[in-house]
């Protein structure tokens, strides 16, 4: 069978489908609070299951009703007054540690429609602010009973005053918030541009939650066998083509390719994709081309796609000074992600 091409695709994702895509992904559609196990010997995961069921059962499944409608959201009774304290939780932790199973498992314990909740990245929350301008995104999401932002990161300044100015609207409509990140939320863009020129956003975003540090080692490599080494290109071809619905790229191609699909459509570029078979895998030549391959290997592994690929490991992606520079967090998300999808693919090549 001739595989397909994910550097053909040119897809283009209106923005009704981004707000109604605005769910859990395939990947977190059956996890729940009783699937996620924790640590025992990292009590902080426990407490963390406790304090989100006690979120949860907060909340009554009733729509914002706009800036008159005030309720706090925290981790008691709900109040008819403006609140005080943080009106939303933001799970904190590195890699690895269960933040979007907790997350999605929150989505799906709050007693609200589906339509009354949303769930996305951090980026598809500023992509749907492009697609569909920020009154709209604010009338849009005003309705919500909840909104969860997964991977919660602070890239640029203007990033910074306009999830700040979003999110101040969506707490005074009655929205709750919930977030992960790997970074605290008085630490977002640090290290990233001069974040203490925009002290007062970042300090604004970190009064909207009650952070919850999670602790623990990445799950994804926990007792689990190391990565499978990268394949041949000869390898990587007769897996292609001998696999329904595997598509199969250069590496190089692919990246370049990226350059020209806005990310807010690599979810889309992915539909239908069975597997991704990629060659010449080599490091990346740049921080832009760098963060394009982050939010794909995001898109893959929300989607459950097994990745083969021949050339250099996935470990020697980014160089050194990315990894030690202010989007490192994001770097060591994407090997982590892209390494279990290695790791999955690796039954595509035995079966060959």
């Amino acid at each position: 069978m001739t595989p397909l091409s994910l550097c053909a695709r040119e897809p283009h994702v209106p923005a009704d489908r981004l707000v109604a895509e605005m769910v859990p992904p395939p990947r977190f559609d059956a996890v729940r609070f009783e699937t996620y196990i924790p640590d025992p010997d990292q009590p902080s995961q426990t407490e963390a299951v406790r304090a989100l069921e006690g979120f949860a059962a907060g909340l009554d499944g009733k729509p914002g009703g706009g800036p008159g409608r005030r309720r706090l959201f925290g981790f008691g009774k709900a109040r008819e007054k403006a609140p005080s304290g943080p009106r939303g939780v933001y799970l904190d932790g590195g890699y690895g540690v269960g933040k979007t199973h907790l997350l999605a498992s929150l989505w799906h314990a709050t007693p609200a429609e589906p339509a009354l909740k949303a769930f996305g990245t951090f980026v598809e929350l500023t992509n749907l602010v492009g697609a569909l301008g920020f009154q709209q995104t604010v009338r849009t999401l005003s309705g919500h009973r909840l909104l969860c932002i997964d991977e919660f990161e602070l890239d640029d300044p203007g990033d910074t005053v306009l999830v700040s100015t979003l999110l101040g609207k969506l707490v005074e409509a009655g929205v709750a918030l919930a977030a992960t990140s790997n970074t605290l939320p008085g630490k977002l863009g640090e290290g990233r541009f001069a974040a203490a020129d925009f002290l007062r956003e970042i300090q604004g975003l970190s009064a909207h939650f009650r952070a919850l540090r999670i602790d623990g080692e990445d799950y994804r490599h926990r007792g689990l066998p190391e990565a499978p080494p990268p394949y041949s290109d000869d390898e990587v071809t007769r897996v292609a083509h001998a696999t329904e619905g595997a598509s199969l790229d250069a590496f190089p191609d692919l990246l370049d390719h990226l350059a020209r699909v806005h990310p807010s459509r690599y979810g889309a570029l992915t539909d239908g994709i069975g597997a991704v078979c990629l060659t010449g895998v080599r490091p990346v030549p740049d921080q832009s081309t760098a963060l394009r391959l982050v939010v794909l290997a995001d898109r893959l592994y929300d989607r459950e796609v097994p990745v083969l690929a021949s050339g250099q490991p996935f470990d020697q992606l980014f160089s050194e000074e990315m990894l030690k520079g202010g989007y490192r967090k994001k770097y060591f998300r994407a090997i982590s992600r892209l390494t279990a999808l290695a790791r999955d693919a690796k039954r595509l090549a035995d079966t060959v």
